[in-house]
């Protein structure tokens, strides 16, 4: 079974997906990371990130693997080094671009082929998995979202004010919204969960149901 979980920047997706996946027994693909670690790819090189076709040959030559989930660019564990403020902001105007998304696209279903996984982003459920049997959506409120990041922030012992990350999340959202590839927006089969006044357990739970759901229905 593919399960697909695709929202905005701080709808809390990444900790659920990896969470389900866990409780599932499921493989998790993150694909952010992916599109991280083309950014920094493009970073390392000092390219300018307004250069497509220069990002989209830097990328096209960069060779990206997912081993025991750890991600590995050029052969290098780049894990840790992709979750900077700065490959964060660089990794959203990168994957804005249609060169690399269809880049990324076909190794994420080589990842995902006869297996069980929980695939979360931004066009899971929409572009890259359209027949995947279980798929969500979740949104929260900007308010909500940037106090997560300023939370998860001062946990990393990193400095952003929440002026700032609002600021930030709001511009995300306008490039992922309107972007003419790929754009954010819920499939019409995906079941919606607003997470503004949710916990994670809630969260998971409304889930777990259905997918639990699904399967019964798939056995019929």
């Amino acid at each position: 079974m593919i399960v697909t979980i695709d929202g905005p920047a701080g709808s809390g997706k990444s900790t659920a997906a990896r969470t389900l996946a866990t409780q599932l027994g499921y493989r998790f693909l993150d694909t952010g990371a992916m599109y991280r670690s083309f950014a920094l790819a493009c970073l390392e090189q000092k390219i300018s990130l307004e250069d497509v076709p220069t990002v989209a040959k830097v990328c096209a030559a960069s060779n990206l693997e997912m081993k025991d989930g750890a991600f590995f660019l050029n052969g290098n564990d780049v894990s840790q080094a992709i979750r900077t403020p700065e490959v964060t902001h660089a990794a959203s105007i990168v994957a804005a671009y249609p060169e690399v998304r269809c880049l990324i696209v076909p190794i994420q279903r080589k990842i995902a082929s006869a297996k069980n996984i929980v695939a979360e982003g931004r066009d899971q459920g929409t572009v890259v998995f359209p027949d995947a049997e279980c798929k969500f959506f979740l949104t929260a409120s900007i308010e909500a979202r940037a106090q997560r990041r300023y939370q998860e922030q001062i946990e990393k012992g990193q400095t952003t004010s929440l002026a700032e990350l609002q600021q930030k999340i709001s511009d995300r959202d306008g490039r992922d919204q309107n972007r003419e590839h790929s754009p954010l927006f819920p499939a019409e089969d995906a079941m919606q969960i607003d997470t503004t006044n949710h916990s994670i357990e809630e969260v998971l739970e409304l889930m777990e149901k259905k997918i639990a759901e699904v399967r019964a229905a798939s056995e019929q």
